[in-house]
Order: C-alpha cells, then sequence, then structure tokens
C-alpha cells in the first residue's frame, strides 16, 4: 500500500482540500419523512478522518436534481469529495449512477469494484450495488448505499486511499514509491 509519506512532494508545505459534502438521495427525506441517520453517520465519520464537512443536502430520487446538487458542489463550491447516499440500487426510482454520470468526466471504477469486493462478503445483495466513483474537475464523487450500515461499510473500504485520491486530482505532482 503506498502511504502519504513514502511520497516525494515536490512542494511539502502545500495543503491539499479536504473539504467534503455528504449528498443524501431519498425520496422520503426530501419530504421530511424519513430522518437522515446514513448521511449524519458519513458526516460523523469524515469529520473524524479530518474532512472539513461544510455541505450536507438531501434531495430527491431524481436524476436532475441529484446531478444539479453534484455540479453546484464541484463546480461553485469548490468541493473536493462529494459522498452521495441512496439510489444505488435497481428498484425504478434508484438513479444515482446516472445522475454521477452524467456529471463527471473520467470514472473510477477501482473504488466502485473494491466496495462491491468487500461487501460481497457480507451479502450477496452487494452484486446488485450499481454504484459508482468518478471526478468532475477537481472533485471526486463516491456513490455509496443508503443504509446507515452499508453506507459506512462501503466508506471504510475506500477511507484509505481517499487522501491520496484527492492529492493527485487536485495536481499534486509527487511520485510515489509502491511496498
Amino acid at each position: 500500500m503506498t502511504r502519504r509519506e513514502d511520497c516525494e512532494r515536490d512542494d511539502p508545505g502545500r495543503r491539499y482540500s479536504r473539504l467534503a459534502a455528504v449528498v443524501t438521495v431519498s425520496d422520503r427525506g426530501a419530504r421530511g419523512e424519513r430522518a437522515d441517520t446514513s448521511g449524519k453517520a458519513l458526516v460523523d465519520k469524515l469529520t473524524a478522518s479530518g474532512f472539513d464537512v461544510e455541505f450536507q443536502k438531501i434531495v430527491p430520487d431524481e436524476a436532475a436534481e441529484i446531478s444539479a446538487v453534484l455540479r453546484l458542489l464541484a463546480d461553485e463550491e469548490g468541493v473536493a469529495l462529494i459522498l452521495t447516499t441512496g439510489g444505488t440500487g435497481v428498484s425504478v426510482r434508484d438513479v444515482t449512477p446516472e445522475a454521477t454520470l452524467a456529471v463527471v468526466d473520467r470514472t473510477v471504477p477501482g473504488m466502485a469494484e473494491a466496495m462491491r469486493a468487500a461487501s460481497l462478503l457480507k451479502t450477496p445483495h452487494a452484486m446488485i450495488s450499481r454504484a459508482v466513483a468518478g471526478i468532475r474537475g477537481s472533485t471526486l464523487i463516491v456513490n455509496l448505499p443508503g443504509s446507515p450500515k452499508g453506507a459506512m461499510e462501503n466508506l471504510v473500504v475506500v477511507l484509505p486511499a481517499l487522501s491520496h485520491a484527492l492529492d493527485k486530482i487536485q495536481g499534486d505532482p509527487s511520485e510515489c514509491a509502491t511496498k
């Protein structure tokens, strides 16, 4: 595994952004009929992991609204990391992956593959997850399941790679040794 301290940084004083946002995709949550326990759990974990979570939003399962909030957070708010929770399954209203793919410039399939692989060790339902991860400009967007347990389990899988990924997405030119 590559560790941050293994990197030879061209600019060791530069601090790359750890500004984060959590977007909960839920029709019932957007209508105020369900508490957003997944979003809160993700905010707490990100904050404890050194991220600055300044944005948290609940949107309905509408592709246009999801895409609009992702564009706003990435383009206007300059968020480095956006986690979505919800809408990654196979029901008719699950459109988060399509909304995400509509706004990203490049995908990061290894993150979604790693989350599914780890989740398959716990439940066969993981194979019907359609979660994606991708980059828009200098923002990383990662889809997570809607349940608090699933969202946290999947975040824990990608968390060790997030800082390095964000540094690289934001232009860190350093070479990294592999161990």
